[in-house]
């Protein structure tokens, strides 16, 4: 295997959602310069549905004219917007335009919109591209998909990001008849720290990352080394062909030369268990794969990320850093492990979606009790709710992965399901969380500095 290729695979796929984590990370330094203040991230959240206009256009076009898309001139089209996107970002993230008498941060949204269009199309794009090299590469590729949301966090965490401390209020004046006396109004006041770097240098990196992954996908497509690992050029028509092979084997099979070589117990074993990629899963499996596949992604990507500040923010500012951070790094653990122990059953499978989904439990309900979740003002609480977000990141990552192996094996078609599956959990996720947190106010944040709970 070509450690060359490896490292490719890695660098390619964390140009996939690097612009998007980017941005996310980015928020807290941004907010407060531009005229949505905190309603941008939910302006990100409907611009991110929208934006799987991409995937949507990629799918049906593979349902409708199979073998008639090549991935490669939209990836390129893709990344090179996604590289102009970022760099423009650099420069007008600021800006702003007068609609209907009010200000609004237009380029900064209009942008974030491409930025969306570019990492949901490369879910339906990165995946199947990926067919063209031997399995062991999508494992790398999912571990550089993992590192597209940890590097932007360390950059960020460097950056000084959110960073808070709590100082006394000023003192508070208190005017008298015939005096004044200067008194401590004993309040606690959240300072933020200053950012080392601007968030136009932090664009600037991201457009940069979008550089790499641009480079590094012209290296899988013409490097001679890559070319030793790759497959058949066949890659593309591989599904019609092998359904051609199929019928040609059974119209052979019906010939009476032909039947006395083939014993029926031969004949049952290579039956297709069902129509969908190789068929070696029924329906009812395959509908299992798609249904845990939308789940663990819209956790993932939707359902817990939207409430991550509630379930660790009154633990305090390090409690969220940690558990953001490690969590991060939690998924590319989670995509090496993989590489050495690729677990195909779906007993496992399901275990795992259940044990995370417990997980996801646990940090719902504390996202819940906001601001005043279980053990607040504790060391144990605040190491339980850091382990219970490393904890459920790395096991639904690993199912993620395991389900990226098995689809693989089922085929190119298989793998734009699964980025099409993905991107609809997500949707769903999201969907579904929007309206409980930004419209009803059901999760409730505390003061940072000021919040006072029962012990």
């Amino acid at each position: 295997m070509s450690l060359l290729t490896h490292v490719l695979a890695c660098l390619f796929g964390m140009g996939s959602w690097v612009a998007i984590n980017g941005m996310w990370v980015e928020l807290p330094l941004i907010v407060n310069d531009i005229p949505e203040h905190w309603l941008l991230p939910s302006y990100l959240t409907v611009l991110i549905q929208m934006a799987n206009i991409g995937p949507l256009f990629i799918t049906l076009m593979h349902r409708f004219s199979p073998g008639s898309l090549d991935e490669r001139p939209v990836i390129y089209c893709i990344v090179g917007i996604g590289i102009v996107a970022t760099f423009l970002l650099a420069f007008f993230w600021s800006h702003t335009v007068t609609i209907a008498g009010s200000s609004h941060s237009v380029p900064l949204l209009l942008l974030s919109f491409l930025l969306s269009v570019v990492d949901c199309t490369s879910s339906v794009t990165f995946l199947p591209f990926m067919m063209r090299l031997c399995p062991q590469y999508l494992t790398t590729y999912f571990v550089g998909e993992g590192l597209s949301g940890l590097v932007p966090a360390l950059v960020a965490l460097i950056q000084g990001v959110g960073i808070v401390h709590c100082e006394n209020a000023t003192l508070a004046a208190i005017a008298t008849a015939d005096n004044s006396s200067i008194v401590d109004s004993g309040k606690l006041i959240p300072i933020y720290q200053p950012a080392r770097f601007s968030a136009k240098v932090f664009f600037v990196f991201l457009s940069i990352m979008m550089v790499v992954c641009l480079v590094a996908f012209v290296l899988l497509n013409h490097h001679p080394a890559v070319a030793r690992e790759r497959r058949s050029d066949q890659y593309f028509s591989e599904d019609l062909d092998r359904e051609k092979r199929e019928q040609g084997l059974s119209l052979h099979a019906q010939t009476p030369e032909q039947k006395p070589m083939i014993s029926p117990l031969d004949s049952i074993r290579t039956e297709p268990r069902s129509s969908f990629g190789r068929g070696t899963y029924s329906k009812l499996e395959v509908l299992f794969i798609f249904v845990v596949l939308a789940w663990v992604n819209a956790l993932t990507n939707a359902v817990l990320p939207s409430v991550q500040s509630y379930s660790c923010l009154p633990y305090g500012n390090k409690a969220y850093h940690l558990a953001a951070t490690m969590a991060a790094v939690a998924n590319p653990v989670a995509c090496f492990i993989a590489m050495f122990i690729p677990i195909r059953s779906l007993v496992v499978m399901g275990f795992l979606t259940m044990c995370g989904t417990g997980f996801g439990a646990y940090i719902m309900a504390m996202a819940a009790l906001s601001p005043c979740p279980l053990l607040v003002h504790s060391v144990s609480g605040t190491t339980v709710i850091v382990l219970v977000w490393i904890l459920f990141v790395l096991t639904l990552s690993y199912v993620k992965v395991i389900i990226g192996v098995i689809l693989r094996d089922e085929g190119h078609s298989a793998l734009v399901w699964c980025g099409a599956v993905v991107q609809l959990g997500s949707m769903l996720g999201a969907v579904s969380m929007f309206p409980l947190v930004s419209v009803y106010g059901l999760f409730k944040s505390g003061d940072a500095c000021n919040t006072k709970c029962p012990t």
